[in-house]
C-alpha cells in the first residue's frame, strides 16, 4: 500500500475528472445517437454502414442475438408434450429460506457454509 497522503488537491482532481467523465460520456452518447440516426436513414434500421470523411471512418456494425421468450416457449412445448426440451432449474428460494429461519422451522446453523456474501467497494467524492 502506498504512503501517499490523501490531500484536498487529490480529492479536487478526482472530483473534476469525474465530472469531466460524465460530460464526455453524455456527449459521446449524443453523438452515437446522431450516428445511428444517420445510418438508419441512409442504409436502414439494423443494417451495417460506413462513412469516410476528413480522414476518419465511421462504421456501424450490427450484432444479432436471439433467445426464446421463456414463458411462451415453455407453454408451447408443454402443449406439444415436449417436456424433455424444458430445463428444470433447481435453486434455493432465499425469501422462503429466510422466512423459515424467522419462523423457527430452520436453524441458521443448518445453513452453515451455504450463504455466500459478496462485497463491492465504491468511491464517491462530492463538494461540501
Amino acid at each position: 500500500m502506498s504512503n501517499d497522503a490523501i490531500t484536498a488537491d487529490k480529492l479536487a482532481r478526482y472530483y473534476t475528472l469525474n465530472n469531466k467523465k460524465k460530460e464526455i460520456e453524455q456527449e459521446m452518447t449524443n453523438l452515437k445517437k446522431e450516428f445511428h440516426t444517420y445510418f438508419d436513414n441512409e442504409v436502414g434500421v439494423n443494417n451495417k454502414g460506413e462513412l469516410v470523411d476528413g480522414g476518419y471512418k465511421l462504421q456501424r456494425q450490427i450484432r444479432k442475438s436471439e433467445k426464446f421468450n421463456e414463458e411462451r416457449t415453455v407453454n408451447r412445448l408443454e402443449e406439444m408434450q415436449m417436456n424433455d426440451l424444458i430445463k428444470v432449474v433447481r435453486k434455493p428460494d432465499s425469501e422462503k429460506i429466510n422466512s423459515a429461519v424467522k419462523l423457527g422451522l430452520l436453524r441458521e446453523e443448518d445453513l452453515d457454509g451455504c450463504r455466500v456474501t459478496n462485497y463491492s467497494a465504491a468511491i464517491s467524492v462530492k463538494e461540501v
